[in-house]
C-alpha cells in the first residue's frame, strides 16, 4: 500500500506503508550495529541563564538573538536547541576519549564566548532550580509532544523545558559474547546505570526547594511512564527485546503535511501497522517513532546512555564521560564493573529500568545508599586504573581522582553540595546558586577551581 506526500516544493514523492514484520526486522537491523568498540561520543546539555544572576529569566528574544549568533560559528559538534531553550552540543564520533574531550571543549569555549557578549552563560545542573517550565520552541513536534506528555502529568513539561544531562554514546560492541560483546554491554548499561545516576546526581531542587530526591531529573523520567521512558526487560536478548518494546510503545504523534499533528491516545506502533489508521505508517514514521522513546539506554546503532545529570562547572561533564568510557571500553575495567554491579541486579528485581527499586533508590538517595556507594567506589577505582590505558591525559585522570575524593569516597554527589549551600544560604532571599564574589561562577560549581586543580580540557 502506498500514498503520496507533497515535499512543499511542488514535487510529490511516494511513501510506502510498512508491515508489522518489516518494522520488527528494521528495528533489529538498525538499532544494534555490532563490531569492535572504536568510537565514543557525548551530548552535553546546558541551561542558558544570565551570566551573573542565573536566577533571573532570559527573555525569548534574547535567546533567539544569541542562538542566531551561534549559528554563524563554525563548530565541530552539532548545536541544537531544546524545547525550553536549553543548548545541546553533540560531538561527532571520536576515535578516542581525548579526541572527544578536545572537540567538545573547543566548541564550548566558542559558544561561551558568543553568549558572554550578550551577558549569558551556561549552567550545568540536571534540573533548573529556579524557573518553571516555559517552552521556547514553537514547532509541531513539540506542540504534539507537550499534548501527549501532559496526559500523564507535569513531568513531561519539566523534562522538555527545565532539564539537562550528559549523555555518553558508546559503540554497541562485538556480536560475539565477552566483556565487549553487545549483549554484555547492554546488560551492563542497565545495571551500572543506577551507579552513574547516584554518583552524578545533581538536581535536588525545584522552585529553589528540595524535592527529597538527589536526581529530580531521573524522577521526572520515571513519572513519564514505562511506555515512553522505560527500558525493555534487561535479561532478554537485546535486539528482540527492543523490537518488541518499540512496537508496543505508544505512538506520540502522526505527522501531517499541514496543520497540527494528530496525537492519538493509546495507539501503539504495532496497532498502527495493523489498523492503518489514521493513515498507514511508513519507514519515516518508524524512524521518527524511535526518536520519541526515551529509555535510560537508547539503542541507535550505538548505545546512548541518558541517565547522567548535567554536571557543575565548565568542565564537569568530562568526568562522567571519562568514567563511563573507561568502564565500557577497557576490557579489564569492564570485567570489574560487571562483577561489581552483578549483586545489585537482585535489587532491581523483574521490573525494567528505571521503574524498579534499584533505580528509584539511586535517584532518591544518591551515594548515601550503602550498596550503591560501595559499587561506585569500586567502579571509579577501576576507571582510574583504566584511563591511562585509554590515552587519557594526566589532567583528565586527576579530575576523575579529584571527583572520587570529593564525592565518591565520601558517599556524596553534587546534589549534596546544592543542599548544603541551601541550608547555609543565610537569610531568606539569598540564592544558594547565585554567584559568589570569591568565585568565578555559581557557589556550587564543583569545577576546576573548586577542586583546586587546573583546567582539565587539554
Amino acid at each position: 500500500m502506498s500514498d503520496s506526500l507533497n515535499d512543499g516544493d511542488g514535487r510529490t514523492r511516494r511513501r510506502t506503508a510498512v508491515t508489522e514484520a518489516e518494522v520488527e526486522a528494521l528495528v533489529r537491523g538498525i538499532c544494534f550495529k555490532t563490531g569492535p568498540p572504536r568510537t565514543l561520543g557525548v551530548e552535553v546539555e546546558w541551561l542558558v541563564h544570565e551570566l551573573r544572576l542565573p536566577q533571573l529569566p532570559v527573555t525569548p528574544e534574547r535567546l533567539e538573538a544569541a542562538y542566531a549568533a551561534l549559528r554563524t560559528v563554525r563548530l565541530g559538534s552539532a548545536l541544537t536547541v531544546e524545547p525550553g531553550g536549553q543548548l545541546e552540543l553533540s560531538s561527532p564520533p571520536a576515535a578516542s576519549l581525548m579526541e572527544c574531550v578536545g572537540t567538545v571543549s573547543a566548541d564550548l569555549d566558542a559558544v561561551r564566548a558568543v553568549l558572554a557578549e550578550d551577558g549569558l552563560g551556561l549552567v550545568g545542573v540536571g534540573h533548573d532550580p529556579w524557573h518553571t517550565p516555559r517552552r521556547f520552541l514553537r514547532e509541531p513536534r513539540y506542540d504534539a509532544m507537550e499534548t501527549c506528555l501532559d496526559r500523564t502529568g507535569t513531568a513531561g513539561r519539566h523534562m522538555m523545558c527545565t532539564s539537562a544531562s550528559v549523555q555518553v554514546c558508546l559503540d554497541a560492541g562485538y556480536e560475539e559474547p565477552g566483556p565487549l560483546g553487545h549483549e554484555r554491554r547492554w546488560w551492563l548499561a542497565h545495571q551500572l546505570g543506577p551507579v552513574l545516576v547516584a554518583a552524578f546526581a545533581n538536581s535536588p531542587l525545584v522552585g529553589r526547594e528540595p524535592t527529597g530526591w538527589r536526581s529530580t531529573r531521573q524522577l521526572l523520567w520515571m513519572e513519564i511512564g514505562p511506555g515512553r521512558a522505560g527500558a525493555p526487560p534487561a535479561h532478554a536478548q537485546p535486539r528482540a527485546a527492543w523490537a518488541r518494546h518499540a512496537l508496543d510503545a505508544p505512538v506520540m504523534c502522526v505527522r501531517r503535511d499541514a496543520g497540527p499533528w494528530d496525537v492519538p491516545e493509546g495507539l501503539t506502533f504495532r496497532e498502527w501497522t495493523r489498523s492503518g489508521a489514521p493513515r498507514p505508517p511508513t519507514r519515516a514514521d518508524l524512524d521518527y517513532h524511535l526518536t520519541t522513546l526515551f529509555p535510560p539506554v537508547r539503542p541507535r546503532g550505538h548505545l546512548e546512555l541518558r541517565m547522567i545529570d548535567a554536571q557543575p562547572g565548565d568542565d564537569g561533564w568530562i568526568v562522567p564521560l571519562a568514567v563511563t568510557a573507561a568502564l565500557f571500553d577497557d576490557p579489564e575495567a569492564a570485567e570489574t564493573a560487571h562483577r561489581t554491579v552483578k549483586p545489585l541486579a537482585e535489587r532491581a528485581g523483574d521490573r525494567p529500568a528505571p521503574h524498579n527499586p534499584l533505580w528509584i533508590d539511586a535517584a532518591r538517595h544518591g551515594l548515601a545508599d550503602p550498596e550503591l556507594h560501595e559499587a561506585a567506589v569500586a567502579c571509579f577505582a577501576a576507571a582510574l586504573e583504566a584511563l591511562p590505558r585509554l590515552g587519557a591525559t594526566t589532567e583528565v585522570t586527576d579530575a576523575v581522582a579529584a571527583y572520587t575524593d570529593r564525592y565518591v569516597r565520601r558517599g556524596r554527589c553534587p546534589a549534596d553540595d546544592l543542599l548544603d549551600h541551601l541550608r547555609a544560604a543565610g537569610p531568606p532571599g539569598v540564592d544558594p546558586l547565585a554567584p559568589d564574589p570569591d568565585r568565578t561562577g555559581p557557589r556550587s560549581t564543583g569545577g576546576a577551581a573548586a577542586h583546586g586543580r587546573k583546567d582539565i580540557r587539554t
